[in-house]
């Protein structure tokens, strides 16, 4: 009893406590949450087929498929990501030359069924127009490190 009572004033003083969900903390702009895929201005896929992200996931959780524009330029037919096999590292983020694959500001994602965590591309591109203004913000305040 004693130390729950010292644990309230301490919390009181120092401000420690949130009430979530009500309440929410300050996230780093670092912060690696939801995955999402970008588009430019203009409206158009900044995914450019290149594989890196592929590559490069220790986890193996993306799926890349791609044919070529009529231009000869490439574009994903297919960009999945099992989110049960992500271990959120950041390495698809750092890998992408275009910045078209990123880990948004979100960590409120919670499913009931697995199915709902095999992301598609139609997803990850609903997940970027939904937070682009934060992620482009954070992308802006981590410029200086990359």
């Amino acid at each position: 009893m004693k130390k729950e009572r010292s644990l309230q004033r301490r919390s009181q003083r120092t401000g420690v406590l949130i009430n979530y969900p009500f309440e929410k903390g300050p996230l780093s702009s670092h912060f690696r949450g939801e995955h999402a895929l970008r588009r430019y201005h203009t409206g158009e896929e900044r995914c450019i087929a290149c594989k890196l992200c592929e590559a490069i996931c220790p986890a193996q959780a993306i799926t890349i498929e791609a044919e070529e524009r009529e231009d000869g330029s490439r574009r994903t037919t297919r960009y999945d990501i099992d989110m049960t096999k992500c271990i959120y590292c950041g390495f698809c983020q750092e890998a992408c030359p275009v910045d078209a694959i990123v880990e948004g500001p979100n960590f409120e994602f919670t499913t009931e069924t697995h199915e709902e965590l095999l992301y598609d591309k139609e997803k990850l591109l609903d997940n970027g127009d939904r937070w682009e203004t934060e992620i482009a913000e954070n992308l802006r305040s981590e410029s200086l490190y990359r």
